[in-house]
């Protein structure tokens, strides 16, 4: 039996030491990003009966207790607001994806990341984020704006890059509609501008110059138009056109000669409208409004993370457009991941493969929310922590008293027996 207690002491003070380290561990990452803690579970060596009655025990005695094994803490941690959209928290289950550059993917819930010098997309250790791109970038060019890009397949998630130049490139005015009323005064003379885009990104002018024809015929009302495309200082003019607008009696438009106009090599249609659907003719007064076509082209200002973790490029003529996706994958057994690093993980053949959710229609989906300007601390629990850290030094010392009275009894029992 003293022998017996000597196991239970040593066992207990190993199993207790682990627990003392993991706890320790999880205590001193507690202001680590994206860290989960670990539990640890143990398990009681083998019992021997005593004082049984039949085929019931009724008592029983062990040799200790060992770690049976560590868990994952699987609470969410608490959220820390940020000054920067590519700092990211995950407000549910999944974990981010990295490539740590030796074509090995790791799994972490630290979404601390920035754009580098070469304008990837990384942790703060320099491990490449992992997503699908959009596919709408040319060399240094967008070659198509998206709202949101689709999520690929698992296999297919890469590294995240983009350029640090980006142009959006122009989009040619190729229409302008007019609406609004002429005013009908005996001199009235109307003159009205619209913007429009060429070729060569320069936002040029339209000018329409509106005056009545004398004599009129009436019962309804005619107008010369004249129109000119010119550049934005009025210095240079690309085109001038010339044509009738008719109205009828209560003014609605009847026809138009005036059709296009060249604008530096462009041709844009000038929409008048039908009957009262444009330019109309009466004494209503309605301001007159033009709607044009096209963008100017612009330069990039920079790459942002939205809440639903798009990257979004914007430029300087005010657009925006998503150019790529951050994954979020998901394991049928989060517990089966391996450990890396403190915030790091491997999957392994216990966590299986892994798998992105879909929605109603099959498509690839993050499941979860993805908060942008927030980070996710540490999901250890610093009051627990302490409290656990404290009952286990005592169960330590608590062992360590076991081993020494058991020595104490062995050198009585030794001394009797001389």
């Amino acid at each position: 039996m003293m022998t017996q207690a000597f196991y239970t002491g040593l066992s207990g003070i190993k199993s207790n030491q682990t627990a003392i380290d993991v706890t320790s561990n999880n205590i001193a990452n507690i202001s680590t990003t994206g860290f989960r803690g670990t539990n640890v579970e143990f398990s009681s060596l083998f019992e021997e009966a005593i004082n049984s009655i039949g085929n019931s025990a009724t008592n029983s005695i062990g040799i200790g207790t060992v770690v049976n094994s560590t868990s994952m803490m699987s609470g969410v941690g608490s959220l820390k607001l940020s000054e920067n959209s590519t700092d990211l928290a995950i407000d549910g289950n999944g974990w981010f994806g990295v490539d740590n550059g030796n074509n090995q993917i790791l799994y972490t819930r630290a979404g601390d990341f920035t754009f580098d010098a070469q304008g990837d997309l990384t942790t703060t250790d320099g491990m490449y984020v992992l997503g699908t791109m959009a596919g709408n970038i040319d060399g240094l060019a967008l070659t198509q704006q998206v709202e949101e890009t689709p999520l690929g397949e698992v296999i297919a998630q890469e590294k995240l890059r983009f350029p640090k130049s980006l142009s959006y490139p122009p989009e040619v005015t190729t229409n302008t509609k007019f609406s609004g009323s002429l005013e009908v005064s005996v001199e009235a003379r109307n003159i009205f501008t619209a913007s429009i885009i060429d070729s060569e990104n320069n936002q040029n002018f339209l000018k329409l110059e509106f005056t009545k024809i004398d004599p009129q015929v009436l019962p309804g009302m005619q107008w010369n138009v004249k129109a000119s495309s010119q550049s934005s200082d009025g210095i240079t003019t690309y085109d001038t056109q010339n044509g009738i607008v008719e109205f009828d009696e209560k003014g609605g438009l009847t026809s138009s000669t005036l059709a296009t106009i060249n604008n530096n090599g462009s041709d844009v249609s000038i929409d008048f409208g039908q009957g009262f659907d444009g330019i109309i003719s009466n004494s209503s007064g309605v301001p007159v409004t033009s709607l044009s076509d096209g963008k100017v082209g612009g330069e990039l200002v920079g790459y942002d993370i939205s809440k639903n973790a798009e990257v979004i490029a914007s430029f300087t003529n005010g657009e925006q457009s998503s150019v790529g996706k951050i994954a979020l994958f998901h394991f049928q057994n989060d517990q089966g991941l391996d450990q890396i690093s403190s915030t790091k993980y491997s999957s392994s053949s216990n966590s299986g493969n892994p798998l992105f959710y879909k929605d109603a229609e099959g498509k690839n989906i993050l499941g979860s929310e993805i908060l942008n300007y927030n980070l996710e601390g540490s999901n250890v629990q610093l009051s627990q922590s302490l409290t656990e850290l404290i009952v286990l030094q005592r169960s330590f010392d608590s062992n360590s008293k076991v081993i020494s009275t058991a020595d104490q009894m062995m050198q009585k029992a030794l001394e009797m027996d001389a």
